[in-house]
């Protein structure tokens, strides 16, 4: 296991070194330490995809990165509703007015999102309103960057994945894990629905496809392929 690791860790280097025009930092904000992604490329033009920064040292973390590389945030896209994930919504979208994209799926969940945050111990500030909603076949659009939407449900109601062919990576929320899949016993969580998701839409691309996930270590299509145990 140890050299598998190793030798994906070196993979993934080169894949990066190869794709070039793209940017990709990722922070862990907040207590369920959740992947909150900045993506940018030479135009100085961004995305940040699910802020999960909930605290005023997370904000202001996330702030001197864009900042410091002189980054204009185009848009904020959340991959799914639940609050790990859009805790930092609210003072994303203040500080940078930027629009704000989700699935139309997530407004169950997302009108919701106070109740989660108080369970979860996280700011129950008010949410604010999306300013558009993707759904499959659309287009992120930054820069010189176009991100292609799937419609990736089974974790939870309007979940989506964030594909790139040309840079090869995906960015899959909580859909799927390094050696795991996202759990399914939250509210509209459906197992049988996530592994038909990823076994359809995620397992069908290039093996050499970088995944982002949520939460924990980047990954490849082709690795899990070969050994995450619920795809087997």
């Amino acid at each position: 296991m140890d050299k598998k690791r190793v030798l994906l860790k070196e993979y993934l280097q080169k894949i990066h070194l190869k794709s070039g025009n793209m940017t990709i930092q990722t922070f862990h904000f907040n207590p369920i330490m959740v992947n909150t992604l900045v993506l940018h490329d030479e135009s100085h033009e961004a995305v940040i995809v699910d802020p999960g920064n909930c605290t005023t040292y997370e904000d202001a973390r996330l702030d001197e990165y864009i900042r410091t590389h002189g980054l204009v945030v185009k848009a904020i896209v959340n991959t799914h509703p639940h609050i790990d994930h859009i805790a930092g919504n609210p003072w994303c979208v203040q500080q940078y007015g930027a629009p704000l994209l989700m699935h139309e799926a997530a407004l169950p969940i997302y009108h919701h999102a106070q109740v989660y945050a108080a369970a979860f111990g996280l700011p129950t500030e008010k949410m604010p309103e999306p300013t558009r909603f993707l759904h499959e076949g659309d287009a992120v659009r930054f820069g010189e960057q176009a991100l292609q939407v799937l419609y990736t449900p089974g974790h939870c109601d309007g979940s989506i994945t964030l594909h790139d062919a040309g840079n090869h990576f995906l960015i899959c929320g909580d859909l799927l894990f390094e050696g795991s899949v996202g759990r399914a016993d939250l509210p509209t969580g459906d197992m049988s629905l996530l592994l038909n998701m990823v076994r359809t839409k995620i397992l069908t691309l290039d093996d050499d496809t970088v995944v982002y996930p949520g939460h924990g270590d980047t990954t490849t299509v082709g690795n899990e392929k070969k050994y995450n145990p619920f795809l087997q």
